[in-house]
């Protein structure tokens, strides 16, 4: 049988080893919790919903909002769409996260004859918007917009919309001219590095997402794209840029069933924004 002395000594060595368990257990609880935090999950879809174009099906929001559902994006980029298109998206959004704000924006494209707006078949402004998922109640949340100062001569002028998420980055999205390479890449530069620089101004560095149907090619949308950035495409037009910083976990298109003339583009991107 042990005396007291080594009683106690087996004690203290129990004490000391469970306070180093704590202690390691504590230190390495950060990195854990870091390693499971969620991705931010991209769509960007066309859904050719004006009313006007040869691709309008009527069905493209039916389908967007069970592709939204079954993908749970923190943000959905559009572009093509009715003003009306974005809110009657926006439970799609909620339902697929159950919990959380979605945070909705959207800006038409100006009509260059009346000075006003493009408007859908159905009489809504037709443009480009954003959905965004953040956790939590609502919160401030501020947009930013402009129309290019380049264009195509067309009636259709084309625009760009961002929104500052509070959840630790910006989103943005846009359609650029079609049928015009040229215009499409100085609308592409002017966006990228003019327009979001502009932007950031004043404020904390943050990271920058940014889906749309650019009417470009990958490779000819390169010139554009600064040194660093992530540039993921859909083997067509529709592409996904993102600031340094963010990691490209897994990218992937998504069939739209023939609801529109555009795959939905989804990119998975391996690091928080938060």
């Amino acid at each position: 049988m042990a005396g007291p002395a080594q009683a106690w000594r087996r004690r203290l060595v129990g004490v000391v080893a469970g306070l180093a368990c704590a202690v390691m257990s504590s230190a390495a609880a950060p990195a854990a919790d870091l390693s499971r935090r969620p991705p931010l999950r991209v769509l960007q879809m066309n859904l050719c919903n004006s009313g006007m174009a040869g691709c309008y099906t009527g069905l493209a929001v039916a389908r967007a909002a069970a592709v939204i559902r079954a993908e749970s994006p923190d943000l959905v980029t559009l572009n093509e769409v009715c003003e009306d298109d974005v809110s009657a998206l926006a439970p799609a959004v909620a339902q697929a996260h159950r919990g959380g704000t979605v945070v909705p924006a959207f800006l038409a494209a100006r009509n260059r004859n009346s000075g006003g707006v493009v408007r859908c078949v159905n009489g809504q402004p037709y443009g480009i918007g954003l959905l965004v998922h953040v956790a939590g109640p609502p919160r401030a949340h501020r947009s930013y917009g402009g129309v290019y100062p380049v264009q195509k001569s067309a009636i259709e002028q084309r625009v760009w919309l961002c929104l500052d998420t509070a959840a630790g980055y910006f989103a943005c999205t846009t359609h650029l001219a079609n049928g015009n390479p040229g215009v499409a890449l100085a609308q592409c530069e002017h966006l990228l590095k003019t327009a979001i620089p502009a932007m950031w101004q004043g404020k904390q560095a943050k990271h920058t997402v940014v889906g749309g149907d650019l009417n470009l090619g990958r490779a000819d949308a390169l010139p554009c794209v600064p040194a660093g950035y992530k540039h993921i495409d859909d083997g067509f037009v529709q592409q996904i840029i993102a600031t340094t910083g963010l990691v490209v976990g897994s990218s992937r298109t998504i069939d739209m069933r023939g609801a529109t003339d555009h795959a939905g583009l989804l990119v998975a991107f391996a690091e928080s924004v938060a």
